[in-house]
């Protein structure tokens, strides 16, 4: 089977693929045969060995992956080959083949699609998690969403919405806020061709945003900041433009506002059962209808780095997926 492998730090031209022996599951392991695969910022991040934490070498880009049990390892007696899942790749998802635990795996409802299955696990479970468990968001309340637009940024807008929030999404171009216009978005901010804050400040009559929730750090950050009502939390996502933010505390203490770390991660490790419940309430809103995932192109394996590249250029909207 072939495998898209990180060996040496650097831009996603340096990835290999390389013909490697199907694998064989450990025990609470599974083998998936992968029919679409997760890819997001931070494997551009991970691939140039930038990340907050860094995988050993060699693996492979992305974690989730959409696809068909192929086998199944000692202990595993829930699922069974040829069921449907999502799951997470133990070495990362883009490869033909991977083993995944099978804590990690949740069952594709009929008539979910593969890509729609997998771009619907990290993107939208760290948004509802940031929203709800850690933003508290409230209808009526005001979200300001940053890099809305992108794979977490939209699922952002669309959860908002759906709890009852006014939301304000803020991106780079009109066609990618057309696109936050319609998952939801209330009011939109083009921050290349205006002052962010300014147009905070004239969208909230100067009350400012009870919600930040902020996935790309930089230089907007300290607008953003400075744009909440009192009271407001600055959900921390993640770092997009390559630049962790340095922002003045004394910021905090004036607006009585609280700053909190979103990582989906963190929550997967510590809390399985909760980030569980989480994917599962997510799975059975996409089946109903209620979310539907942007999954705005699909690349071929002998693509991953166009993809990756696509994404480090900023040029991409909603999700992406690699389909072996």
């Amino acid at each position: 089977m072939r495998a898209v492998l990180c060996r040496e730090w650097g831009p996603p031209e340096s990835l290999v693929i390389e013909e490697r022996p199907s694998p064989e599951p450990g025990k609470d392991e599974v083998v998936i045969s992968v029919k679409a695969a997760n890819v997001s910022f931070a494997n551009v991040l991970a691939i140039a060995g930038k990340h907050q934490k860094q995988q050993e070498r060699p693996f492979s880009p992305g974690g989730e992956v959409a696809g068909v049990i192929k086998a199944v390892g000692e202990g595993v007696s829930a699922f069974k080959p040829g069921d449907a899942v999502v799951g997470l790749g133990k070495q990362g998802g883009c490869a033909e083949e991977v083993i995944a635990p099978v804590a990690s795996l949740r069952r594709i409802p009929a008539g979910v699609d593969f890509k729609v299955a997998v771009a619907s696990g990290s993107s939208y479970s760290t948004s509802l998690y940031a929203l709800r468990e850690r933003g508290r968001l409230q209808p009526g309340e005001t979200l300001l969403v940053l890099g809305a637009s992108g794979g977490v940024g939209l699922a952002a807008v669309e959860l908002g919405k759906l709890m009852g929030a006014r939301v304000i999404a803020c991106a780079s171009t009109q066609e990618k806020l057309d696109l936050c216009q319609r998952y939801g978005a209330d009011e939109l901010i083009n921050y290349q061709t205006g002052n962010l804050r300014d147009e905070i400040k004239r969208l909230t009559g100067d009350r400012g945003v009870d919600v930040v929730y902020d996935p790309v750090g930089g230089q907007y950050a300290d607008p953003a900041m400075r744009s909440m009502a009192w009271g407001g939390r600055y959900l921390v996502v993640g770092f997009a433009t390559g630049e962790i933010p340095k922002i003045p505390l004394n910021l905090a203490l004036l607006k009585g506002a609280s700053i909190v770390g979103v990582w989906i991660g963190g929550l997967q490790a510590r809390a399985p059962a909760t980030n569980s419940r989480l994917l599962d309430e997510l799975m059975a809103m996409v089946q109903a209808g209620t979310l539907r995932p942007c999954v705005s192109a699909a690349y071929p394996l002998d693509r991953t780095a166009d993809a990756l590249n696509d994404l480090k250029n900023r040029k991409v909207t909603g999700k992406i997926v690699i389909t072996p």
